[in-house]
């Protein structure tokens, strides 16, 4: 199966050895401050499994982030395509976004916007997509600033309620950022 490599990661899709490591990340409350809840291994297991299912559909989705050096898991980053029912809840209707979690042990280091860069690059030069999104709670300006700093720029008038976050909770308003295909 295709891989992305960059300077200090691999970027792959899941094998069954990532699924402990990953459940860890996602059951850390500080990583998953942003996020209702923290991922239970129950919930880390459906999401690979659902990656790994969209991944089949599509060529892509959110994928495995190995560090190079070690083959050390430092969490997830990808594309993932949207669907409907939160494609409903967004102006505009975008139909691919970008995301990713990373370990905290790794924050600051560059990783994040590494991984991103190189998944915007396949976006561009190998799906030929003309859009991609980001969105998160309007509270998480970490992932703000690497939405800027990978270039995609805040469209407020994409602003929205995140369908699956109930109603009061101060997570439900989301911020969406954009990026379009560079042109040449």
């Amino acid at each position: 199966m295709q891989t992305l490599t960059t300077e200090r990661l691999i970027l792959r899709p899941w094998e069954e050895r990532d699924r402990a490591p990953l459940a860890a990340i996602l059951g850390d409350p500080h990583v998953r401050r942003f996020y209702p809840t923290v991922a239970t291994p129950a919930d880390t297991n459906r999401n690979i499994d659902w990656a790994i299912a969209r991944t089949a559909e599509f060529g892509f989705h959110f994928w495995a982030v190995e560090r190079r050096a070690d083959g050390m898991l430092l969490g997830l980053c990808g594309l993932g395509v949207i669907d409907d029912e939160l494609r409903s809840a967004i102006p505009g209707r975008p139909a691919v976004e970008i995301g990713w979690q990373l370990d905290k042990f790794c924050w600051g280091q560059g990783f994040a916007p590494e991984a991103a860069r190189a998944w915007l690059d396949h976006a561009w030069s190998v799906l030929q997509l003309d859009e991609v999104v980001a969105f998160t709670a309007r509270q998480n300006l970490p992932s703000q600033r690497l939405m800027q700093k990978i270039g995609m720029l805040h469209d407020p008038a994409g602003n929205f309620e995140h369908v699956r976050i109930l109603a009061g909770n101060p997570l439900r308003p989301h911020v969406l950022y954009r990026i379009a295909r560079p042109e040449g």
